[in-house]
């Protein structure tokens, strides 16, 4: 049960607070629970992985658009200003990550990913240090990882994800939907600016860990256009790799997602949602497994053919859409489940 901490750690105060941006105006509530597990197994064909690793709930990132804001509520918490607000701290991350490691039936899986949910690298990490204490837990264990972040705390650890890309492997994506800056701060408030990840992934790409971007959500009507500079930035900082993915509202997202665009951008707001509809056929989401990470139509399919071209243009690999067919085509095939 997360236990509320009367007086939080500030990121702001820590030594690493170089690699912060400007505090949140929000109050910061934090909880520390002990964990019952940290591994958490996917098998939806939507996702290009199995197995990831979240030492947060909840992200100080406040993005608009994030799909893990109903996760919180099996928290009690709500699913909006929560989400940003309330995060719990799995203090026993690094360790419950040594013992699953540990165990005969882990070997020879595939790569663990940080995070599949939220942010590994959101403030608290200044404070709290999990993500680097299971990144040396997996370099002992010499274990295979990629991670997916916006947060430009990343380059404090340069030196460990160094070892274990030598070592086991390592990649990192940086997530940068948005080229203009006074429009990604609109809708997710709490990230580095697109400047500052651009330098992120050229600090990897000197450390000689392989990066990549990624370009996650796209927003039919909203940032389309910026799909081939987002693509030529990346590769000149040194990104070797790229996905995109289309923008999900599922649940209690879309009512947040709506209301922020509503709040920040009442000019283009209404355009924005009808070109997510005509992207999703109808609908401002799909929910059936397969089809809740792409889109449909003309419109998605042009921006897919557009990301596809630059993509190959400047040698970024890494075709999610192949990954995906992948994985489809694995799960239609009957398997043995697990307990994990």
């Amino acid at each position: 049960m997360p236990r509320l901490v009367s007086n939080p750690p500030n990121p702001w105060l820590s030594t690493s607070v170089e690699y912060l941006e400007e505090p949140p105006p929000a109050r910061l509530q934090v909880y520390e629970e002990e964990a019952r597990s940290i591994v958490a197994q996917n098998d939806s064909p939507d996702i290009s992985f199995t197995y990831s690793v979240n030492p947060y709930r909840g992200c100080q990132h406040a993005c608009a658009y994030c799909y893990a804001r109903p996760t919180h509520q099996l928290l009690g918490f709500g699913a909006g200003t929560d989400f940003d607000t309330r995060i719990v701290v799995k203090k026993n991350a690094p360790e419950l990550l040594r013992a699953e490691l540990a165990r005969a039936r882990w070997r020879g899986r595939e790569t663990l990913v940080f995070s599949g949910v939220t942010d590994c690298y959101q403030p608290l990490e200044a404070c709290y240090g999990l993500t680097r204490a299971c990144l040396e837990v997996a370099l002992e264990f010499r274990q295979p990882v990629a991670i997916i972040t916006k947060g430009s705390l990343v380059r404090r650890d340069l030196d460990l994800l160094a070892r274990l890309a030598a070592r086991a492997g390592a990649t990192v994506f940086v997530s940068i939907p948005f080229l203009d800056p006074a429009l990604g701060r609109r809708l997710e408030p709490g990230t580095a600016a697109p400047a500052t990840r651009f330098a992120t992934l050229a600090a990897l790409s000197a450390a000689g860990v392989p990066c990549g971007v990624s370009l996650a959500p796209l927003i039919p009507g909203l940032n389309e256009h910026e799909i081939p500079a987002i693509l030529a930035q990346a590769a000149e900082a040194g990104a070797s790799l790229a996905f995109m993915t289309l923008l999900r509202l599922p649940a209690e997202v879309e009512p947040v997602f709506v209301e922020r665009l509503e709040a920040e951008l009442p000019g283009r707001a209404r355009a924005v949602l009808h070109a997510i509809e005509e992207a999703r056929g109808g609908k401002r989401n799909e929910s059936a497994f397969g089809k809740r990470m792409t889109g449909l139509g003309p419109r998605f399919t042009a921006a897919e053919d557009l990301f596809r071209l630059h993509a190959r243009r400047l040698g970024l690999s890494g075709d999610r859409s192949e990954r995906l067919a992948a994985r489809a085509a694995e799960s239609a095939a009957p398997r043995q489940g697990e307990l994990f």
